[in-house]
């Protein structure tokens, strides 16, 4: 089956390429998430004529992610955890914590787009990656700290 790349997909090509791929693949994975359309004679002609306002758009979408990257690359935050004797948290920092602080500074993002190989089970100082575009990954440092002791407790 043969298919029109709407966005990039690392694996197949850029947005406006048509590639062939298994029917499967194309029916059941690329078409339903709006990653690409049918390249039937319809689409292609239509992809003839809106070539150049299809790729201004991928640019212009391009361009307002490397300004959010140059953003996110500017922060520097800190979490707060409760601390075990040896030194390791309770608990962990996921995903989740990570997206609750970008959106504290201002930064709304979708938790897949934040890549964690794992989740942060230590004290120190983390350099996260965010794949933001396909062509766009930003990295910000995010230090864990101790949190202070309840003072109020007798």
């Amino acid at each position: 089956m043969k298919v029109i790349l709407i966005e990039n997909v690392s694996s197949l090509g850029k947005a406006g390429d048509v590639v062939q791929v298994a029917v499967g693949y194309g029916r059941n994975f690329l078409i339903p998430q709006k990653k690409a359309l049918e390249a039937n004679s319809y689409n292609l002609s239509l992809l003839e004529r809106q070539r150049d306002s299809f790729l201004h758009r991928l640019d212009k979408e391009k361009q307002k992610y490397s300004e959010m990257a140059t953003n996110i690359e500017s922060l520097k935050c800190t979490l707060e955890r409760q601390v075990g004797k040896e030194g390791k948290i309770f608990g962990s920092v996921t995903t989740m914590d990570i997206q609750e602080l970008l959106t504290k500074h201002g930064i709304p993002l979708e938790r897949r787009k934040i890549i964690l190989s794992h989740p942060i089970k230590n004290l120190g100082r983390f350099i996260i990656p965010v794949k933001l575009h396909s062509e766009v990954t930003a990295q910000f440092t995010v230090e864990i700290v101790p949190s202070p002791p309840d003072q109020g407790k007798a």
